[in-house]
């Protein structure tokens, strides 16, 4: 399947509605203060480099990374609609946001999920990402996993 994924703002009409549908997965299965996602607004403003991919012209996922000076970047919203899930989207979107943050002289990729995420687990330790505890303003949270991979 052919897979274009390209940098594009998050609150052109396509990347809000794939972070929307998103926050309508997720809301549901975990307590507010369990939900570490960045609104739009959020991603604009701390300056996530964002981007959503697409299939035969189509939004089927996205994410975005965040820069914390040199020490790491944070993978952010990352999100493959489910019908596209198992298929190869979410490897490509991770190695694009690898790549990314590799240019940009990121020596590390960290992120946060939920417990609940499996597919998105596994994805994460097939691709090389291993368990850590808490990092940044993270604190302990028996609902999130918190994960990093070295970028060679």
């Amino acid at each position: 399947m052919a897979i274009e994924i390209a940098r594009e703002r998050p609150d052109s009409a396509e990347a809000a509605g794939l972070i929307e549908e998103l926050d309508s997965y997720l809301i549901p299965m975990y307590p507010i203060e369990s939900h570490h996602g960045y609104a739009v607004e959020k991603l604009i403003r701390e300056g996530v480099i964002f981007f959503v991919a697409r299939q035969d012209g189509g939004a089927v996922g996205c994410g975005g990374i965040q820069l914390f000076e040199t020490e790491y970047a944070e993978v952010k919203r990352m999100y493959v609609r489910p019908a596209y899930r198992g298929l190869g989207f979410g490897r490509q979107m991770l190695t694009c946001l690898a790549d990314r943050a590799r240019e940009l002289g990121a020596p590390l990729l960290r992120l946060e999920t939920g417990i609940y995420q499996r597919e998105a687990i596994g994805l994460y330790e097939r691709f090389g990402f291993a368990r850590i505890p808490p990092f940044g303003e993270y604190r302990e949270d028996p609902l999130s996993l918190f994960f990093e991979k070295r970028l060679p």
